[in-house]
């Protein structure tokens, strides 16, 4: 196990963590963290689902006007179920924030631009949906443009689940973040667009089962507003999209598993899934009795479709989580271990200051304490005075950059690959001048 550590630490970026103790016991915050996202992306299903077939119903439209209808009844849960959506994402968010920050936080930041410009993007497509909806009549003789501005926000709410997806898979991953250079690095890392497939079909799925509901509720007015499509018409097509897209999930769940780096899956993943599986299966069955049955007993185990269904989602919320803990793990312990060592020779260094001026006069003897930290946060894992660990020794270091400091800062800020018998150096862009002047100081110090 530790050689395993070494090999990745040789490789892999291992910031410091943040000492503060966690406002919850941690077993709280995950349950917190997997139900709170399972209320948000529920909505957020809703609204995406809802915005395509609202779509799709108001293309059909053009040329059947009861279609046209029927998108417009669609249209009016777009903005209550985006709504949901945003206030119910605030408290997923604030969990892995606080249980997974170093790991969120680096994502993001290696993303940069394209993180960012989420708050302006869906601030653009709530703007359209909402001038969708309340300019349905006056745009009545101008579907073009109405359906364009439709469109427009339903592929903006196509790209902002990717940004999330896209981050939420780089933080898993902290061996990539030497390497990945912004968005487009990190979207095409192995499992993003399984998982995204995933995602759409979660979504078409979980709206066909609202509407099923929604637009079949005895109090709901049908008979008002369609004449040629019956309640029994649309409840059939919509237990039909969601069964169609839930038998589909059993070719792409293989998928996402075995694109998943092998690194996070054990037998408690796979024993997640399979119980996930295995509880939609009766979902599914009882969905297709209801089609191919008689008209009147289509809703009959709607209640135990719901049941199973939400069984499955939270289940599958709960496999992203148990994925998570384990690819992280070892990683985790690298960091932990990095922290400790930082903080007792940090707490050297309060005890014995250096004297002033002594910087870069003192032998390895007498490391100079702030530099000695640094380095032993960042490169004692792979390198020691004298002799290869997994990097060349110090002593060769101070033979190649004496009196070449900016070259030595340069190497370590961006290393290159000098020998085949040693592996690639990852680089440090996360050390402040600073400490990256203190660490040089401390390296060419060593006699």
């Amino acid at each position: 196990m530790n050689h395993m550590l070494t090999l990745l630490q040789a490789t892999t970026p291992v910031p410091r963590d943040i000492p503060l103790a966690l406002p919850l016991p941690e077993w709280l915050l995950v349950v917190l963290l997997v139900v709170s996202f399972l209320a948000h992306i529920i909505f957020v299903n809703l609204m995406l689902g809802g915005s395509i077939l609202t779509l799709w119903a108001q293309i059909k439209g053009m040329k059947d006007k009861e279609y046209d209808t029927l998108a417009y009844e669609i249209a009016k849960t777009i903005t209550v179920n985006k709504s949901l959506a945003v206030v119910l994402g605030v408290a997923p968010l604030l969990s892995i924030n606080v249980l997974y920050t170093v790991y969120f936080y680096s994502a993001n930041a290696l993303t940069g631009l394209m993180w960012i410009l989420i708050i302006p993007l869906v601030t653009a497509a709530f703007l359209l949906t909402y001038l969708h909806k309340y300019a349905w009549h006056k745009l009545e003789h101008n579907k073009g443009l109405h359906i364009s501005i439709l469109a427009l926000a339903v592929l903006i709410f196509l790209f902002i689940p990717l940004i999330f997806l896209t981050n939420i898979n780089l933080m898993l991953f902290p061996e990539k973040w030497g390497t990945v250079k912004g968005f487009m690095d990190a979207l095409v890392l192995p499992n993003v667009f399984p998982r995204y497939l995933h995602f759409l079909c979660a979504s078409l799925a979980v709206t066909g089962l609202f509407l099923f509901w929604y637009l079949g509720r005895k109090r709901y007015p049908f008979e008002t507003h369609f004449t040629t499509i019956t309640r029994y018409d649309i409840r059939k097509r919509m237990y039909a999209l969601a069964l169609g897209v839930s038998l589909f999930q059993f070719v792409l769940g293989p998928l996402v598993l075995i694109t998943l780096p092998a690194k996070g899956v054990r037998w408690n993943l796979v024993a997640v899934i399979l119980c996930g599986a295995t509880a939609a299966l009766p979902a599914m069955y009882w969905m297709w009795k209801g089609i191919t049955g008689k008209p009147e007993d289509i809703g009959r185990n709607f209640k135990k479709v719901v049941a199973a269904m939400t069984l499955t989602v939270l289940l599958m919320a709960s496999g992203r989580h148990v994925y998570r803990s384990n690819a992280l793990a070892p990683h985790k312990k690298l960091m932990a271990e990095k922290t400790k060592a930082f903080e007792l020779l940090s707490a050297e260094a309060r005890k014995h200051p250096a004297p002033e001026g002594a910087a870069s006069g003192v032998t390895a003897a007498r490391p100079v304490a702030p530099g000695a930290a640094v380095f032993q946060a960042n490169c004692a894992s792979c390198h020691k005075k004298e002799g290869r660990l997994v990097g060349p020794p110090v002593t060769e270091m101070v033979s190649i950059y004496q009196g070449n400091v900016p070259g030595l800062k340069k190497w370590i800020r961006q290393p290159g690959k000098k020998r085949a018998d040693y592996p690639q150096m990852p680089g440090f862009p996360q050390l402040s001048e600073q400490e990256l002047s203190i660490l040089t100081d401390y390296i060419l110090s060593v006699k």
